[in-house]
């Protein structure tokens, strides 16, 4: 088996829930698990490709994209672009179904999608012919799903993820959170917040999308989101 271990780097990428554990514990059984369940098959689907899904997390789906992908980068990107855009359109289509009116179809608005976007080292191994990934990278992504980051849906970019993506964060206006995990160094990552564009009660919005969309693909292209784009409103203040 050592033999068929490798070690490679490139993005490890969260999709999370947020909202889950109050949504689970106030809903039904059932119908709880089948919305969430509805909400992350939208958000895989978006994502692979060109992500690599590993795994389902509970509340959450873990993926990677290697660094030897082609156009890796701008891919990635569109891809986070299409995971919002599936999450909100299973919401809405969800909320719009009069069909049953129980507690966990009625609450689905309530839920929220953020990611956390680290870029590191890995480990492949085959363990009883099942493929996994392991390593510190690994480890330190799903630590960064436990921070006090106060928007609800939002995109968290680490430095590391940033400084292979070629963007700066300053010229982006993203806001800075450090984040402190025990046997880690403190690591600077950088918020972008969807929040702004909320509106009670509607889940992810359109408006939230089109600005998530636009300020992902300037900064894709390197340019600086200025003021005539109305870019900054969607980057945490």
């Amino acid at each position: 088996m050592a033999g068929a271990d490798r070690s490679e780097s490139g993005f490890l990428v969260l999709a999370d829930i947020s909202g889950f554990t109050a949504f689970v514990t106030a809903t039904e059984l059932e119908h709880g698990a089948e919305v969430t369940g509805v909400l992350l098959a939208g958000v895989m689907e978006a994502l692979a490709p060109p992500l690599e899904i590993q795994e389902l997390e509970g509340d959450a789906v873990f993926a990677l994209a290697p660094d030897d992908a082609e156009e890796a980068e701008r891919s990635l990107m569109e891809a986070f672009g299409r995971a919002f855009a599936a999450f909100a359109e299973r919401q809405r289509e969800m909320s719009l179904d009069t069909s049953c009116y129980c507690r966990a179809c009625r609450g689905v608005l309530g839920l929220s999608l953020k990611l956390i976007v680290h870029h590191g080292s890995f480990m492949r191994q085959v363990v009883r012919g099942r493929s996994r990934v392991a390593g510190p990278d690994i480890i330190l992504a799903h630590r960064f799903l436990k921070n006090d980051v106060e928007p609800r849906t939002y995109v968290l970019f680490t430095g590391p993820a940033l400084e292979r993506l070629g963007i700066d964060p300053d010229v982006a206006g993203m806001t800075r959170y450090t984040g402190k995990y025990a046997h880690f160094d403190e690591v600077d990552c950088f918020v972008v917040s969807l929040d702004r564009f909320a509106r009670r009660g509607e889940g992810v919005s359109p408006e939230m999308l089109l600005g998530l969309r636009s300020l992902l693909g300037d900064l894709t292209l390197g340019a600086d989101p200025g003021a005539q784009d109305d870019l900054r409103s969607v980057v945490a203040a």
